[in-house]
């Protein structure tokens, strides 16, 4: 199994790498994609995947932190992708819940990351909550860069599955598709999700499946294990053809090999 999405940058990971590596690997995932939210943490977790074989990085600056991109944002995070090329750009798209950062000045970073990830030739990691129109009208202007990018965490409806279907983006899955309270929708979405468009993914250490026992107190990339057993028993097929299956894609995404 391949982790495409861990938030490296946190405390509980970094005072300890090692054994972060130790126990994902011990647990079956070979490797993990680190996601940057802003050009600091885009910095750090490229310097830290040059050191550690098992992990990649994308570059980018989330929604949330939209209103941090600034008119030097772009080629900083170009001279970035020129040391050492990332996987993606992102984590990138558009977050209307709560509006941390203005609808606006989303907008602009995120329009300003298509640029960057058409001209280097780089699939987009892609954030979306309360936004799938707006998500949807942008993406179809850009088709050829849709066709391999990436929607992280997906946790909508089959409708909004479908809009996401119809430009070809590969969908992530996380550990919310173990929640027996609010992965109603996800879960009689998974059926419908194509096998050569599905991605698996932890959000570490966020969204903690909950059907493991003890519960943790925090995610992590050696719990993928989890979201992998509920897709497969959703999608009817063996927990080894999901590996192998997810594997190829993520290779295929995110042009690595695991």
């Amino acid at each position: 199994m391949i982790d495409i999405g861990v938030n490296i940058n946190h405390r509980f990971f970094l005072d300890d790498l090692d054994s972060t590596f130790a126990d994902m690997q011990d647990a079956g995932v070979r490797g993990m994609i680190c996601i940057a939210s802003d050009l600091e943490e885009s910095h750090q977790i490229q310097v830290l995947s040059q050191n550690h074989p098992a992990m990649w990085h994308t570059l980018g600056c989330h929604p949330h932190q939209a209103k941090t991109w600034n008119a030097n944002s772009k080629s900083q995070i170009t001279d970035l992708i020129n040391a050492a090329r990332p996987v993606a750009i992102g984590e990138t798209g558009l977050d209307f819940n709560r509006n941390y950062s203005t609808p606006n000045e989303q907008l602009h970073a995120f329009n300003e990351q298509i640029e960057l990830a058409i001209e280097h030739q780089l699939p987009l990691y892609l954030h979306e909550r309360d936004a799938h129109k707006e998500m949807i009208e942008i993406l179809k202007q850009h088709p050829d860069l849709a066709k391999k990018s990436v929607i992280h965490c997906f946790t909508g409806s089959r409708i909004e599955l479908e809009g996401y279907l119809e430009l070809g983006l590969f969908i992530g899955i996380t550990g919310w598709v173990c929640d027996e309270r609010r992965g109603e929708d996800l879960q009689a979405s998974i059926p419908h999700i194509p096998l050569n468009k599905l991605l698996i993914e932890t959000d570490a250490p966020f969204l903690l499946p909950r059907n493991i026992r003890p519960r943790p107190k925090k995610n992590h990339p050696k719990y993928l294990p989890w979201v992998a057993q509920e897709v497969a028993r959703l999608k009817n097929i063996t927990v080894e053809e999901l590996v192998r299956i997810t594997i190829d894609n993520t290779e295929t995404a995110f042009g690595i090999r695991a």
